[in-house]
């Protein structure tokens, strides 16, 4: 535990500008993030006597083993670049929101040639208009099917698109009119995609437009006596009319906003979203988060904004935004809200009438999800930590394992032989430090000299690290500001060199493959952290594998042990006989499962691996053929045998390709050895080639 008067900067070196400042650990990971009007009165806020201290903000500056801070000229710039810095950070003493699920949207595809409606999830794409969120699938369906009467939007895969335009024929939903049939050139593309514009219109509220036009059209129908036309109108009418019956009209004067309420008690907040277009309740979210650091009310507010706005612009960003209370600095977050719209944004409390009434509905909702969430939580807090007591216990460790990390070797018949590496966190996992690598030490099939390898070059890492930055110094680390050689306004960290790496290391992140931990620059970085206890799965060989590449790198202060699946024992080095917890056992229960998350993750990469290899084409070896010149000439000659049949004089009359590079092309086919062709077992039929060169 730091002493936060070793790292103290002087007074006179801390600005009174606005700005945003940094709290580091010995790690010099980035574990705080803040922003402040002035500075220098903000942090002497944290070097005060200990004792007087909020208990969070006491953790907090006795881990920081540094701080330091950017000058920025307005309000509003500091609160975009603590967004910005939160989100690349990570820190672990911010308040950080988290969807309690991943909500699904009612999406329509702009982007595209021909638009698409479908159901979307996860993060959003550029190009895409999004509506909702829902609170289940099914509703976004029923609607989209009411919708498709009056808007017959293309709504199916890119494969089956294509398979109609070859076929020249539409699918079900074209032949019963609930679409325009794009691919067979019922309609022209324009048409398409005024059929889209109309209905991402309507899902925005401007509902009562398209209903009078239909009824007028109905009228005139009926008028000439074009009967069978106006029942139908009347039908496209009502479809209309109970697809937005689905959402109840809240707000009278057609208002759009969005509602933010907040539950919180001494440790965790959760708050709730309804998202009112028209008047209507259009979608409802939530987030529950642990108050990891001493906020009230207000600072939950302002975390919710950033969290809810910070990646959304124009329309997604409402006129009107409600809230419980208003932040430290509303003016500011007002400003920043207009500047993601493009116009003015009211950032204001309910006082009276319907949106006050319909904020204490919001508020019941943030409170039934608190309630909902500590029901849960205590549970598997309470399960957590027994586990980690009981693992604790039988493997003799001081301490419970707050860090635990497993490794799984996968391979195919000694083909594509991977390894993984999986990582709990008091308990829970830790997806943004996976691991895989690849076993390039030897060939064959050995998972206890693979075991070997893989542990090796983690710690080796791991020294890499400590030693590049310089833990095992005895100068103490500077102290006092570090100056940000890039312009403080862009929020951008300068780029430190990259760390050396061995040529025989292919170790990857699930999320970022091949990318180096940057000196100093506060991310979590991929091997710098070391586990209490490591687990492999396997039995004695393994664990013995294991603890002998630890011992050859020095390293004597992790606790091994192995999960062997026959009989769920746990093995330890140099034991002969196994620890056997029992089968009720939550220690026993949390090993399984970390062994089986570490068991998924090296066979998905291991079968990733073998499909890319299977894949492979003989257009992959042709020297400055990328991807887009390999399309073209796919496209071009409609398949790969077609295109190996052909001469370099054919190949040549592809755009974009040279008479060098339709050489190579036609040399690679060549030197290739013709595959024998794949066979469907069940029916006998020979699978011929796809688009991309590989069989289906």
């Amino acid at each position: 535990m730091a002493d936060p008067s070793s790292y103290r900067p002087k007074p006179g070196q801390i600005p009174d500008s606005p700005g945003v400042y940094k709290f580091r650990d010995e790690h010099r990971r980035v574990i705080y993030v803040g922003k402040a009007k002035n500075l220098r009165q903000r942090l002497a806020n944290y070097f005060q006597d200990l004792a007087g201290l909020h208990p969070r903000t006491r953790t907090m500056v006795t881990t920081a083993a540094s701080v330091e801070w950017t000058v920025v000229s307005t309000e509003v710039e500091a609160l975009q670049l603590e967004y910005s810095w939160i989100k690349e950070f990570d820190p672990r003493f911010n308040v950080k929101y988290r969807d309690d699920k991943s909500y699904p949207y009612l999406a329509v595809t702009l982007n595209e040639d021909f638009p698409r409606v479908q159901v979307m999830r996860g993060a959003k794409k550029k190009g895409v208009r999004y509506f909702g969120p829902y609170g289940h699938a099914w509703a976004i369906r029923e609607t989209v099917d009411l919708m498709l009467r009056v808007f017959p939007v293309r709504t199916c895969s890119a494969g089956v698109f294509k398979n109609a335009e070859r076929t020249g024929r539409p699918c079900l939903l074209g032949y019963i009119g609930k679409c325009s049939a794009p691919c067979v050139g019922r309609v022209t593309p324009e048409e398409h995609r005024d059929l889209a514009e109309d209905f991402c219109d309507f899902m925005a509220g401007r509902t009562g437009t398209y209903i009078r036009r239909l009824e007028k059209d109905m009228m005139q129908a009926a008028e000439e006596m074009e009967y069978e036309r106006a029942a139908r109108l009347r039908d496209d009418a009502e479809a209309l009319r109970r697809a937005m019956e689905k959402s109840a009209v809240v707000l009278a004067d057609a208002t759009d906003a969005d509602l933010i309420a907040v539950a919180e008690d001494e440790l965790e907040a959760a708050v709730q979203i309804f998202h009112v277009r028209g008047g209507r309740v259009r979608g409802q979210r939530g987030w529950v988060t642990d108050k990891v650091e001493a906020v009230d009310t207000a600072g939950l507010v302002e975390h919710a904004l950033q969290q809810l706005y910070g990646e959304e612009s124009g329309d997604s960003v409402p006129k009107e935004v409600l809230v419980p209370a208003l932040p430290e600095d509303p003016e500011a977050v007002s400003q920043w809200l207009a500047d993601r719209r493009g116009s003015q944004v009211s950032l204001r409390i309910p006082q009276r009438g319907d949106k006050k009434d319909l904020m204490v509905t919001v508020q019941r909702n943030a409170q039934q999800a608190l309630g909902l969430h500590k029901t849960k939580r205590a549970s598997d807090l309470t399960t957590r930590s027994r586990a980690l007591e009981e693992i604790a216990e039988a493997l003799g460790l001081d301490t419970a394992p707050l860090r635990v990390e497993c490794f799984d070797i996968s391979h195919l018949q000694g083909d594509d032989v991977v390894a993984s590496m999986v990582v709990f966190e008091d308990g829970l996992v830790r997806k943004s430090e996976y691991r895989r690598f690849q076993i390039k030490g030897f060939e064959g099939q050995d998972d206890v000299r693979s075991m070997h390898e893989v542990i090796g070059r983690r710690f080796k890492r791991y020294l890499q690290e400590k030693e590049r930055t310089g833990e095992w110094e005895e100068t103490p680390a500077p102290t006092g500001p570090v100056p940000a050689p890039a312009p403080a306004a862009t929020g951008e960290p300068a780029a430190a060199s990259a760390a050396p790496a061995s040529a025989a290391l292919r170790e990857e992140s699930p999320e970022e493959p091949g990318e180096r931990a940057r000196e100093d620059d506060g991310r979590p970085k991929r091997f710098a952290y070391p586990p209490q206890l490591v687990v492999v799965d396997g039995g004695q060989p393994q664990v013995a594998a294991a603890k002998r590449a630890l011992d050859e790198l020095g390293i004597d202060d992790i606790a091994v042990c192995g999960l062997a699946k026959r009989l769920e024992e746990v093995w330890l080095p140099d034991d002969d006989d196994p620890v056997v917890l029992p089968r009720s056992s939550e220690g026993l229960y949390l090993l399984q499962r970390i062994r089986d998350e570490a068991h998924r993750f090296a066979i998905t990469y291991q079968r990733a691996k073998r499909a890319k290899r299977i894949r492979s084409s003989p257009l992959d070896d042709v020297p400055g053929l990328g991807e887009t010149r390999k399309q073209a000439l796919i496209k071009h000659f409609g398949s790969v045998k077609k295109l190996r049949q052909a001469t370099i004089e054919e190949i040549c009359e592809v755009p974009g390709i040279g008479r060098r590079t339709a050489e190579s092309v036609a040399a690679a086919f060549a030197a290739a050895a013709p595959a024998a062709p794949a066979v469907n077992t069940a029916t006998g039929e020979i699978i011929e080639e796809d688009d991309g060169g590989s069989r289906t």
